[in-house]
């Protein structure tokens, strides 16, 4: 989960500062006597994004937030939409029960874990994830480079998967992150 969080920050502090330059809002920091940008950040996903068994501070979304603004990247707390068990088309489901209007600065997305473990096929993770990072690029005022896609972590090599194939778990968690790569590519998201 840390090599994870390291990454997105990495990303972030590597990314161009021209990448979030786009009408933010502003506020007020007394401390620092200045104007600052306040960013916005929704977080879309499953276990991995809402942090199974841990507190709202252990989550990777809510730690991200905490680093960017430790480096002088302000955000506001992220929106969490995601669940434990939520597959590709339970997070399409609770994206349109939000009824979401506003938009945001950066979009995370990370899914796809509960599709491999129900065993539902590729085919149909291919199509309900492309129209999922349709959906983010529209939540990032329709720019697809402030939407971040995660792969899929291998759990596989986790505990949970001590009596279980895990070279079939790790293979078939590669296929559906190959075909989250390719999605990502072709929709011009990170």
């Amino acid at each position: 989960m840390k090599k994870v969080i390291l990454l997105i920050v990495f990303a972030f502090v590597a990314c161009n500062s021209e990448t979030f330059v786009s009408e933010l809002p502003t506020i007020y920091n007394p401390e620092l006597n200045d104007t600052i940008v306040q960013r916005t950040y929704l977080a879309l996903g499953d276990s991995y994004t809402i942090g199974e068994s841990v507190n709202e501070k252990e989550r990777w979304p809510v730690q991200l937030v905490e680093k960017l603004n430790f480096n002088n990247y302000y955000f506001k707390q992220p929106v969490i939409i995601a669940k434990t068990g939520w597959t590709t088309g339970n997070l399409s489901t609770a994206i349109i029960s939000e009824n979401l209007t506003e938009t945001f600065d950066i979009v995370t997305l990370l899914i796809g874990v509960n599709n491999q473990f129900q065993g539902r096929s590729i085919n149909e993770f291919q199509n309900q994830f492309r129209e999922l990072l349709s959906k983010a690029i529209s939540f990032a005022k329709n720019k697809p480079e402030n939407v971040i896609v995660v792969s899929i972590p291998d759990w596989g090599v986790s505990p949970f998967a001590n009596s279980l194939e895990r070279a079939q778990i790790s293979s078939e968690i590669d296929a559906f992150n190959v075909v989250k790569k390719e999605e990502t590519l072709k929709q011009n998201a990170v």
